[in-house]
């Protein structure tokens, strides 16, 4: 099971030190006519580091696994050890990916952009770019091959209906503070929550057609969200702050004590059923009872983790440092 992860950290980074990989041209042979400049999103470069260079966000599809980061990255693998980058037609970085069926999938990311293949990964297609916004857009998700989302910073909102074809804003009063949306997620009862700047949380109970505000326990940012059980949510963020939820449509909260103050910005669920959650320097939360108890880890690497899938035992988590397998005791 694939959870949805922010990628706060490593959009941060790839902001300050690449800023929007677009080039301005001018409308016009030289621009003599006036014409108003445009922005052209410029097609990704292979390289052969990517698969240790900065990753953002990893799913598996059911067929393969797919990673995504840094420079309009997309890396494919089979068996988690070996991966080969495909082309995107951007240099933005990505920042999330998501694939509701084995041959459909979105990835989002800075200059608003958004990348969708329909043949399970091999070719990929821009449906949205606008660079001129200077808002990242941070999480994706799908519903099914038509019904998605697409969040980011400063409220920015798309959903569409028609698998990517048009994407327009949500009109929804969560919108109105202008606050970073970090993650959204769908947990196990359908309830669809999302986690964001100071404590920012946001649930729809009719698969996105409304959202309200969901009263935090946490004035702070909050990276990412969990199912937990059968109606429940577990939400996670800056400086190891953890809280859980039995009923996330009418949350009771609970602080987890986690004994650590890592910021953790992803979540997956293993085979065996454990909780996990990554985040910075490397560190790494296990749960085998629903947070009652965290077992604290870390990478060999040492460096900031993004975000994580179960995998083989343990988990392949990518972040500054690639791809990264990491076994779990």
């Amino acid at each position: 099971m694939n959870m949805r992860k922010n990628r706060w950290f490593g959009s941060l980074a790839a902001g300050l030190l690449l800023g929007s990989m677009a080039v301005w041209a001018q409308d016009g042979a030289d621009g003599a006519d006036g014409g108003a400049p445009s922005v052209k999103s410029l097609p990704s470069e292979i390289l052969p580091r990517t698969p240790k260079s900065l990753l953002l966000d990893i799913v598996n599809t059911g067929a393969r696994l797919i990673a995504v980061g840094d420079r309009g990255a997309v890396i494919v693998s089979n068996d988690g050890q070996d991966w080969v980058q495909v082309q995107t037609p951007t240099r933005s970085a990505l920042t999330a990916v998501d694939f509701p069926d084995p041959d459909h999938g979105w990835a989002v990311g800075h200059d608003a952009v958004i990348l969708h293949t329909a043949d399970g990964g091999r070719t990929w297609a821009l449906q949205h770019f606008a660079p001129e916004l200077e808002k990242p857009l941070l999480d994706v998700l799908f519903l099914d091959a038509s019904r998605g989302f697409a969040v980011g910073a400063y409220g920015l909102m798309y959903q569409t209906d028609d698998g990517g074809q048009t994407w327009n804003e949500v009109d929804s009063p969560i919108r109105a503070g202008e606050l970073h949306f970090n993650a959204i997620t769908r947990l196990n009862d359908g309830t669809l929550f999302i986690a964001g700047e100071q404590g920012t949380l946001a649930m729809s109970a009719d698969e996105g057609r409304t959202w309200t505000m969901v009263k935090s326990p946490y004035e702070s940012s909050l990276f990412g969200a969990a199912p937990r059980g059968e109606k429940g949510v577990v939400i996670f963020g800056l400086r190891g702050n953890v809280f859980v939820a039995d009923d996330a449509r009418n949350p009771v909260w609970r602080e987890v004590n986690t004994g650590s103050v890592a910021s953790m910005f992803g979540a997956t669920q293993t085979d065996d059923g454990r909780l996990v959650m990554v985040g910075l320097n490397g560190n790494i939360m296990v749960s085998a009872n629903g947070m009652d108890h965290v077992e604290l880890l870390k990478s060999k690497a040492g460096t900031p983790l993004s975000a994580a899938i179960g995998f083989g035992g343990g988990i392949l988590a990518v972040g500054e440092s690639g791809v990264q397998p990491i076994a779990l005791r």
